[in-house]
């Protein structure tokens, strides 16, 4: 997870800030790193509230990580 204190993320384009060319810089951004996360099976939504901050959670499905010695 990863958060922060700012102005947050409407709830109308929580989706949308992961669409290619979605935002002022119109980058790949959130956009590659979904992409880049979905190829190995884990996902990425922003949980947020407006007006509190941004929430982002990776979520990592069981049996797709592994603990080092």
């Amino acid at each position: 997870m990863y958060q922060d204190n700012g102005c947050g993320i409407l709830d109308d384009v929580k989706e949308q800030i992961f669409q290619i060319g979605f935002g002022s810089d119109t980058g790949l951004g959130l956009f590659l790193i979904r992409e880049i996360l979905q190829i190995t099976g884990l996902t990425i939504t922003e949980k947020g509230v407006p007006g509190m901050g941004a929430q982002f959670i990776i979520s990592v499905p069981k049996g797709r990580f592994r603990i080092g010695s």
